[in-house]
């Protein structure tokens, strides 16, 4: 039985809801009645997009349309390529936000950039697709916009406003508010993205471990044997760790192990202190249930069923865009860190229990035991000499070149090619040619 409490915060979640739809319904009203635009100047859309030969865009089925079409639209310019799978991923949710604004007949058009191999690939991709595109054969229109927007990686969406005359107006980080706001961001203003990161706040301010983890018609979480059900009630009072991961994932495999070793040594460690456990809830990204099923059960910890509409509402909730990801959230249900497994990484159990104050006395301490390390190293796996860096003299976060995982802080940096490590695996790998050495000796 789901409790009183628990059914309260339900239906005021689904209040506030569907409060929030409706909202978006009267936006996309008066955005369409009002005719909120004002328009892009013709000369100016036509310098971005068109060129001296060519005053026309590419339907998917290979029609010519008019630039001028364009006047008074909300654009979209789509920097990606078929052969690069976040592209891929993020077409499909774009299509998908395409055809729902389409749907409500918003002012809203979107430009493809091709980065594709050739112009069979783009055709192919193109086709599949709902919206416009520069021909494949233009070149320079397409080296000219990615160098105008400063286009460093794909995929990316720029929005243009109709009343976008100056480049502070313009939007470069689309891709990033489709993934967080979904149909929402639009019509992608300063006006609206405020409210949208305001009621985000008032959201993250006001969530519980109830209001996270159960919905209408569960209260619970899988534990083991499977299909074994914990309330969720029960872990009101511990500190708990949202873990995003997937069975298909190359890093989460890397990963899961190191963050099972340390679960079991932070609950071992507050056992002898007689305070309250830690626990990780496994938030899947798996593609099958039998994929789910084999993965969950080689962890320790509980998890959301297979396919629980939770699990997307939780990706969005804490803007999670890659795996593995360890969000903590404190004895209160609130958000400590979305950093957990960073955390994990440099401090291991020491990080527990994630919050800033003891984040800070462990910076204090890394920085201590960094006036020992020498400043420069020989590293038995890379040829260049390797210089000790922080962030405040060169370094910043990194992935380790030696065990793949992130890191922060200090670090030994080749400052010929870039190549970068944790001063641990510059010991661990130091250690390891020794006993090399010792034993081919012996």
């Amino acid at each position: 039985m789901i409790e009183a409490g628990t059914v309260f915060v339900l239906k005021e979640r689904e209040r506030r809801e569907k409060e929030s739809d409706e909202e978006m319904k009267d936006d996309f009203q008066a955005l369409v009645l009002n005719g909120d635009s004002q328009q892009l100047s013709s000369s100016r859309f036509s310098s971005l997009l068109a060129s001296k030969d060519r005053d026309y865009l590419l339907s998917p089925t290979g029609a010519q349309v008019k630039i001028c079409d364009l006047d008074g639209k909300i654009i979209g310019l789509y920097f990606g390529a078929n052969w690069y799978p976040p592209c891929q991923n993020f077409t499909q949710a774009l299509i998908g936000i395409y055809e729902q604004l389409k749907s409500c007949g918003c002012n809203f058009e979107i430009v493809y950039v091709s980065s594709d191999e050739d112009a069979d690939a783009f055709n192919n991709y193109h086709a599949c697709m709902r919206w416009l595109a520069i021909p494949f054969s233009d070149l320079e229109t397409k080296k000219a916009l990615n160098r105008k927007f400063d286009v460093e990686g794909i995929p990316c969406l720029v929005i243009l406003q109709p009343n976008d005359n100056k480049d502070d107006e313009t939007l470069r980080d689309g891709v990033e508010l489709i993934h967080r706001y979904g149909v929402r961001a639009f019509p992608f203003t300063k006006e609206r993205l405020q409210r949208l990161h305001e009621e985000e706040r008032e959201k993250h301010e006001k969530q519980t471990l109830t209001s996270l983890l159960t919905n209408h018609d569960k209260d619970y979480l899988l534990g083991h044997p499977r299909p074994k059900q914990v309330p969720v009630a029960s872990l009101i009072g511990k500190t708990v760790g949202l873990y995003f991961s997937a069975q298909w994932c190359h890093p989460c495999a890397t990963f899961a192990p190191k963050l099972m070793s340390i679960y079991q040594k932070i609950n071992q460690m507050l056992v002898e202190k007689g305070d309250e456990g830690f626990e990780v809830v496994f938030v899947s990204s798996d593609r099958d249930q039998d994929s789910f099923d084999s993965y969950f059960d080689t962890m320790p910890w509980l998890a959301l069923p297979f396919g629980d509409p939770t699990v997307k509402d939780l990706a969005k909730h804490f803007d999670v865009n890659a795996i593995p990801c360890l969000v903590i959230l404190g004895p209160d249900g609130k958000t400590v860190t979305r950093q957990g497994r960073n955390l994990i990484n440099l401090y291991k159990e020491n990080a527990y229990p994630f919050t800033d104050a003891k984040v800070e006395m462990l910076e204090k301490q890394m920085d201590e035991e960094a006036k020992s390390l020498p400043r420069q190293v020989c590293h038995s796996r890379h040829r260049h000499e390797l210089t000790l860096v922080s962030e405040g003299n060169g370094g910043g976060p990194f992935i380790c070149c030696d065990c793949d995982e992130q890191g922060s802080g200090w670090a030994y940096q080749c400052l010929e090619c870039g190549y970068e490590v944790h001063p641990k695996c510059v010991a661990v790998g130091a250690a390891a040619a020794a006993d090399r050495a010792s034993s081919d000796n012996s």
